[in-house]
């Protein structure tokens, strides 16, 4: 089966997304989980460290500026399910506004960044990677901080992982997870609609205040 962008945000709607075995398997599957991660928008977790990492303010954070090199990082690692395949719909996602990127940079390195999907106002999060200690953890703190003021409802981990519980992240049913999705798929919200924030300090009051 030839799988499109428009089958593959179908298949958003639906509550599935698509994995491949390995990087050179030229076969994608879908997968519905039994139980699925969320992060609750009010619920992510600022450790005193993390926050002392974000109000140093020593990187730069980006919307949508480098969505390719983003795929490419998530997928340099010894085993990924990013293929071929899965690495031009998503760009052709994001070239149709369907997909996002948020990038943290040293300079001009690219050290941490996250991709996801969104369909109504859930934005499914696909990957992440780090390539400097945090690196992930600042795009995720600036990513939920923009969800929350750009109308999102939901944020879908997909799967419940040591390191995103430790964040807030939590784990639903199959059920569950359908009912939030369907609540979502009647809203509308826009990735490009608020101003990322001014500073990580900015992030952390606002943690703060809603947490």
């Amino acid at each position: 089966m030839t799988v499109t962008p428009e089958l593959l945000l179908e298949a958003y709607r639906a509550g599935v997304f698509p994995m491949a075995e390995h990087r050179d398997d030229p076969e994608v599957f879908w997968v519905d989980p039994r139980k699925r991660g969320v992060f609750p928008l009010d619920g992510f977790h600022i450790s005193r460290s993390l926050a002392k990492t974000l109000r140093r303010d020593n990187y730069t954070v980006t919307r949508n500026q480098a969505f390719a090199a983003v795929i490419d990082a998530c997928a340099d690692r010894s085993e990924t399910w990013i293929n071929q395949d899965i690495h031009r719909l998503y760009q052709e996602l994001h070239r149709r506004g369907a997909a996002h990127s948020l990038e943290v940079w040293d300079g001009d390195a690219l050290i941490g960044g996250i991709y996801g999907v969104t369909v109504g106002s859930a934005f499914c999060g696909e990957s992440m990677f780090s390539r400097r200690r945090d690196g992930s953890k600042i795009a995720l703190a600036w990513l939920v901080d923009l969800l929350k003021r750009s109308g999102f409802t939901l944020f879908d981990t997909q799967f419940l992982t040591n390191h995103l519980a430790s964040l807030g992240a939590i784990e639903i049913t199959r059920a569950e997870y359908r009912r939030r999705l369907a609540d979502a798929l009647q809203r509308e919200a826009d990735f490009n609609a608020a101003p990322l924030a001014s500073s990580g300090q900015e992030v952390v009051q606002r943690n703060t205040q809603t947490s």
